[in-house]
């Protein structure tokens, strides 16, 4: 079982009188008559229909034709049907209904600033007109609805406004990781016969040139669906343009009219295919639609990080990842301002996220824990240098935390004023199963319930519920932000999710709730590390290795072992100044036998540069695995750092070369991994 009291039992945070009073969350439950959250979370997990039309009301989705019901279940709770029969383009709710009822001063909608300096500004206005002359450009190129068309574009406002205007028309968004190499771009253009997509010249990271134009053209060498390519003038490299296919968008966007029909769209009409981080070779596009994600974003957005009109909110994200779209859907649906930065968080020094709170009076920040830990090594200074007072909360996705760095993210950024509102879910949740919110007080690290309207339950290897115990997150009711399937791959989707028990999504995380409802998420279940029957969650070992003042950062893996099924192995990214050696190795190994027992002790130590991570910052344990284990690794294209793979195989093989073939063997006749 897990010690919960590593993170710190106590209350560290709890809302002010006027935090509580100004929420949506708290309008919320005092419009339908409730007296607590705890009331709210029963009443919309047991009734489903209810809390859903009262969101919609709540939010003022205004559908273009009314639905007839907003739930069908007669396929199963596995398969509903939402808003049935109703018409609807989120387009509409995100831009043209508060263009259509302006305020006396214009409402920002945009703002953007680039790694080197550069800034722009759109307001509501301008936006919708942008979007409404994107939308002209794709439909003058034969574009139509239910067509496919990706986004490979950094973070830039034409990246929101292609977003948008995809949507607009009715056609399907394809958003792609803009790291990704051309192979992974190809796999999902193939995937889904993609029929254009949107890119850059280039951009810039650290000052180094990105070519992402040269890297569509090679990957469109093998998919011949795609019949344009619209090009961003970003960096100013030169590219080779192919006469008929590529078009330059400030030569055919900026030429059309001001104003574009929107498209009539059902409800339950894809309006994107986010594809997950699979471990094997199969892509994993979970479908969206104009009434699922765009709504799940916007509720999260209000009831847990209470964002309201005219508040600015920025995250530190890619378009390729879910928090891109979920930022531009939810925050305009809300009224609010989105911030975008095209650049390293960290670029040119330290102080640069903090620097964008100070200019553009960001009230809420979001981030990962990795990006947390890697600025502590330089201390306070660039923190308090700045003025972040403008902060009302910091929200946290992409990996279970460890205390030490949200203790410092809390004291030295919040100043234990201010909430982390810690929030896990996915891709295919649409946002959040577990969230922090305005009501309820923080403990370090946890998470304070369930988002309302999500069942969740822990369940042990037998199906029951438990407390104060590690066990599978499930959901055992539907919601509207849950995806309607994997494209073209639906038997993939209801295995992945719904066969392991009846009626019951499993979500595939270890999670725990203690006796007084705080909730933490420890890891991917498929991370467990299971040693001799004695299951070990990689946060557990995590936590314990961080807390040495020489590493940094940490990872935690399981190995096979004949005799004890698996061994447990660590990998740890040092603090500037420290060296490895063996004395540092055995003290680790020592710290970590005096926190778990000597049967937990781990079988290897090992030390890099860097951990394998995606944009979001959230470490891949299982490619960590592979590598170390000598494995073709699998959608290394997702990583923002692939160069750490062939590192840690070359740590691994100097070290110590005949184990390292043991294991490969081991391996070869094991099956493929399944783990989502």
């Amino acid at each position: 079982m897990v010690n919960t009291h590593d993170f710190g039992d106590e209350i560290v945070w709890r809302p002010t009188r006027e935090r509580i009073e100004r929420s949506h969350l708290q309008h919320f439950i005092r419009e339908h008559g409730m007296q607590s959250f705890e009331e709210l979370l029963e009443r919309s997990t047991k009734d489903i229909a209810w809390f859903t039309e009262a969101v919609l009301q709540y939010l003022q989705i205004e559908f273009q034709e009314p639905y007839s019901n907003i739930v069908d279940l007669s396929k199963g709770i596995q398969l509903p049907t939402w808003c049935v029969d109703g018409k609807l383009n989120i387009v509409h709710n995100c831009l043209d209904k508060w263009v259509a009822n302006p305020t006396n001063e214009p409402r920002l909608a945009l703002i953007w600033e680039g790694e080197e300096g550069k800034s722009q500004t759109l307001t509501y206005g301008e936006l919708a007109v942008e979007v409404n002359r994107c939308a002209n450009a794709l439909r003058s190129l034969g574009f139509h609805k239910g067509d496919v068309i990706a986004i490979y574009m950094p973070m830039i406002p034409e990246t929101a406004i292609a977003l948008l205007s995809i949507a607009k028309i009715g056609c399907i968004a394809l958003p792609l990781f803009s790291g990704y190499g051309p192979g992974a771009i190809c796999s999902r253009l193939k995937h889904t016969d993609a029929k254009g997509i949107f890119t850059a010249d280039g951009y810039c990271r650290k000052g180094n040139l990105i070519n992402l134009k040269s890297t569509v053209d090679i990957a469109l060498n093998s998919v011949p669906t795609v019949q344009h390519v619209i090009v961003v003038r970003r960096s100013k490299n030169s590219v080779d343009m192919l006469s008929g296919r590529d078009h330059w968008w400030h030569e055919i966007v900026p030429c059309q009219p001001n104003n574009a029909a929107l498209e009539s769209t059902l409800a339950e009409d894809p309006i994107i295919i986010i594809y997950t981080s699979g471990t094997t070779g199969n892509p994993k596009g979970a479908v969206h639609t104009h009434c699922g994600f765009p709504i799940k974003a916007a509720q999260d957005i209000a009831f847990g990080l209470d964002v309201h009109i005219g508040d600015v909110l920025y995250w530190i994200t890619d378009m390729g990842w879910m928090m891109g779209p979920w930022l531009v859907f939810g925050a305009t649906i809300l009224g609010a301002t989105i911030c975008m930065y095209d650049g390293a968080p960290d670029y040119p020094g330290p102080d640069r996220i903090w620097k964008l709170v100070q200019s553009h009076k960001i009230n809420v920040l979001g981030l990962s824990p990795t990006f947390v830990k890697s600025i502590i090594p330089h201390g306070k200074e660039p923190v308090k240098s700045h003025d972040l007072s403008s902060i009302n909360a910091i929200g946290s996705t992409g990996e279970p935390w460890n205390a030490a760095p949200w203790k410092w993210l809390f004291e030295v950024v919040c100043e234990r004023t201010r909430p982390i509102i810690n929030y896990s879910g996915g891709t295919e949740v649409s946002g959040g199963i577990l969230m922090g919110n305005p009501l309820l007080p923080l403990k370090p690290a946890a998470f304070s319930g369930p988002c309302p309207g999500i069942a969740a339950d822990i369940l042990d290897t037998n199906g029951r519920s438990i407390k104060n115990q590690v066990g599978e997150l499930v959901i055992r009711a539907p919601w509207i932000g849950m995806t309607r399937g994997f494209w073209r791959d639906n038997n993939k989707y209801l295995n992945t999710y719904w066969s392991r028990w009846k009626n019951i999504w499993v979500q595939g995380d270890w999670a725990i709730v203690d006796s007084e409802g705080h909730w933490y998420i420890l890891g991917r279940s498929d991370d467990t590390i299971n040693i001799a029957g004695k299951r070990l969650g990689p946060a557990e070992v995590e936590s314990i290795l961080v807390n040495h003042p020489a590493v940094k950062e940490a990872a935690a893996i399981g190995v096979p072992s004949e005799i004890k099924g698996n061994d447990l192995v660590c990998l740890c990214v040092l603090s500037p100044g420290n060296k490895s050696s063996v004395s540092l190795r055995n003290d680790l190994q020592k710290q970590i036998i005096d926190e778990l027992g000597k049967p937990l002790k781990p079988q290897d130590i090992k030390f890099v540069s860097d951990l394998p991570k995606t944009r979001n910052g959230k470490v891949m344990r299982r490619i960590i695995r592979s590598a170390y284990l000598n494995k073709k690794v699998i959608d290394s294209d997702s990583l923002v750092n692939p160069e750490t793979v062939e590192e840690i195989r070359r740590v691994v093989l100097t070290n110590n070369p005949a184990r390292q073939v043991s294991h490969t063997a081991y391996y070869a006749e094991q099956e493929p991994d399944q783990s989502p």
